[in-house]
Parts: C-alpha cells; structure tokens; sequence
C-alpha cells in the first residue's frame, strides 16, 4: 500500500470527526449555547462519555438510542458525519498535493469551506434560516482567500455582485415572499466561492432541484404552491455541483445542444 492511500484514510477519519464537530456546531446554534463544555444527550442533559461520541460508530453500537434515557438519536447525526468524511475525501482528490505549505493551506481552506456549507444546509433545511455567525466569517475568509491566493479576484467580485443582485432582486419585488434575506447574503459567499461562470451553474442547479422537490412534495400533498420550502439546501447542492464538476457539466451540456 503506498502512502496516499493512507492520506485517504487520514482524511476520511478526519472527515467523520469534523462532522461530528458540526453536529454539535448546529445544536448550540439552535439553542443559543457556545461551543464550550462537555456535549451531552439532548434529551435527558446527561453528559455523553468519550466511547458515546466515537463518530458513526457510537449510534450503531447504541442502535440510535441514547445510553442512559434510551430517547432516539436523529438520524442527522451519522448522516452528517458520513457525508462531512465523503466530501473531504472529493476535496482531497481534487486537492490533496501536499507537496508545499500554500497546497496544505489551500486543502484546509476548501475543508474549511464545506463544514460552512454543511452546517448551513442542515440549519436551513431545519430551521428556514441561514445564521449569520457562520455566514459572515465565512464571507470574510473568502474574500481574503480569493485577494491573495487566487490572482483573479476581479472574477470572484463579480460573481459575488450577480448572485447578490439577481438575489436582491426577487427578494424586492416580492417583498420577502419569494426568497429570504439569508439567501441574499448566501449568494455573495457562492460567488467568492465559484467565479462567474460556476456561480450561473450553481443558481440553475439550484432552481431546478428546487422545483423538481417542490412539485414531487405538491404531487404527495406535503406542500402547497403557498408553502414555504428552505432554498438555502439546494443553493449549497448546487454549489457543491459547481465545485466538483462545473466544468464536466458545462462541457457535457454544449456537447448536448451543439
């Protein structure tokens, strides 16, 4: 076995561990709490153990109960620390050179980059709101990531502007029915994140994920054309997309129309 296919199981453990970081992330957010202190069950407050917080494999072991209440464990736990340690790995097998200390800082940026858009799916999709505490800095880091590493930060801007505008826009005109203000501000991060031409791609990905769902939940009478559904999951499935595979997907849809 050579030494990357150790560097995959690093980054794989790594992955599962930071996702189990972001569990508890999102929980405190939700209840207003710092990231300070021991975690415990939701439930019944107790303080969990180490051998209760062993990523995947604790929930398995506790058949998705709690240790002592016995209360369920949700689901979104194992979810997202296996999808946290899938993604990482997609970003180490774009980026994984560690041949200098500006690819060893571009890899943590980019792990850095998908928990944000992991805590921000899960809280949307959960609560309808993008939180501003992770948004914001996640903003800023961008920005000085794209200033002083990129070289083309003109691009980066201007991408930030269309998402912004084009956001703002509907968000005007409806008066807040059609779009949240925290999607307004998500674009700016997409646009930091993507460039010009990935960020179009990640908008209609977005917008036709989005409208696939929606009339599968209306085809099941789960929503109606009145009811509201969070937007923010699928900008950062689109996103996502974008990241991994814009130009594949770019490519493969000119070769389809030409």
């Amino acid at each position: 076995m050579n030494l990357e296919f150790f560097y995959y199981i690093f980054v794989g453990i790594l992955g599962v561990c930071v996702g189990s970081f972001l569990n508890c992330a999102i929980y405190r957010l939700e209840t207003k709490k710092t990231l300070k202190g021991r975690s415990f069950c939701p439930k019944c407050k107790k303080q969990l153990e180490w051998w209760d917080l062993v990523p995947v494999f604790s929930f398995l072991v506790l058949k998705g109960k709690c240790r002592n209440c016995k209360k369920k464990i949700s689901w979104q736990y194992p979810i997202v620390e296996t999808l946290t340690a899938v993604i990482f790995l997609l970003i180490f097998s774009t980026q994984g050179e560690l041949v200098s200390v500006w690819n060893f800082l571009n890899l943590g940026f980019w792990f850095y980059v998908a928990s944000v858009l992991i805590v921000i799916f899960v809280y949307d999709f959960k609560h309808y709101e993008i939180p501003d505490k992770v948004l914001f800095p996640a903003i800023a880091i961008t920005f000085l990531y794209d200033l002083f590493l990129t070289g083309n930060i003109s691009n980066f801007l201007l991408a930030g502007l269309i998402g912004f505008v084009f956001f703002f826009s509907i968000f005007f005109v409806s008066k807040g029915n059609w779009m949240g203000f925290g999607d307004v501000k998500f674009a700016i991060l997409m646009g930091l994140l993507l460039g010009v031409s990935n960020i179009l791609l990640a908008l209609f990905l977005a917008f036709f994920f989005g409208a696939i769902i929606g009339i599968i939940l209306m085809m099941f009478e789960k929503k109606g054309f009145k009811s509201e559904i969070p937007f923010g999951p699928f900008l950062v499935f689109g996103t996502f997309l974008a990241l991994f595979w814009g130009p594949e997907i770019i490519n493969w849809y000119f070769n389809l129309i030409i």
